[in-house]
């Protein structure tokens, strides 16, 4: 009876995990990207992952509608990983390539995981022109890959004094304070 338990927890906990979407290959003229992390960077804590931060979605739709590529990376556990898509459609975020750990290495190490889907991102021709995130492991891979430390902005969590350290040009409090910024970004 206990192998059965185990089995059928093993089957319902397997069929949570979301499948990542296939890196695409660059079109030449329009290979610009933005990487966002979700958890602490699209919602106000990562432990808040059913609640949008205010105008992240504004903030994200900025850099879709104007040709940017959406990159969605996400260190999120393989059982709360289902919910993304509809969460990111119900908040109204744009469409974009969903990234999450899919093996035990990968959710136990959230920095090379990270660094591995930019790495092949970057392999497949794609320029990262800018990337937020909340924790200390995603401004390590950002670093990593290359991305631009005066495009790499922090967003401090609901309740922390502080940004995470890391390299980031500068700690946002919210994504309204931002908005201004990004709109000039993207400026041709």
């Amino acid at each position: 009876m206990r192998n059965l338990s185990i089995l059928l927890l093993a089957i319902l906990c397997s069929s949570c995990a979301l499948r990542t979407f296939d890196i695409q290959k660059a079109p030449l003229k329009t290979n610009q990207a933005v990487v966002f992390d979700i958890d602490g960077t699209l919602t106000p804590k990562v432990s808040a992952i059913s609640t949008a931060r205010g105008d992240a979605a504004s903030a994200v739709l900025l850099f879709a509608n104007n040709g940017y590529k959406i990159i969605y990376l996400s260190a999120r556990t393989r059982l709360l990983q289902s919910g993304i898509p509809g969460w990111l459609k119900e908040n109204n975020f744009p469409e974009g390539s969903i990234q999450v750990p899919q093996t035990s290495t990968d959710s136990s190490d959230h920095g090379a995981f990270k660094k591995r889907i930019l790495k092949e991102f970057k392999e497949n021709g794609w320029n990262f022109f800018a990337a937020y995130g909340d924790s200390s492991t995603d401004f390590e891979a950002y670093s990593a890959v290359g991305i631009d430390k005066d495009h790499v902005f922090a967003l401090r969590r609901a309740g922390d004094d502080s940004c995470q350290p890391g390299i980031w040009a500068k700690c946002l409090d919210s994504w309204a304070d931002h908005m201004d910024h990004i709109a000039q970004m993207v400026q041709p």
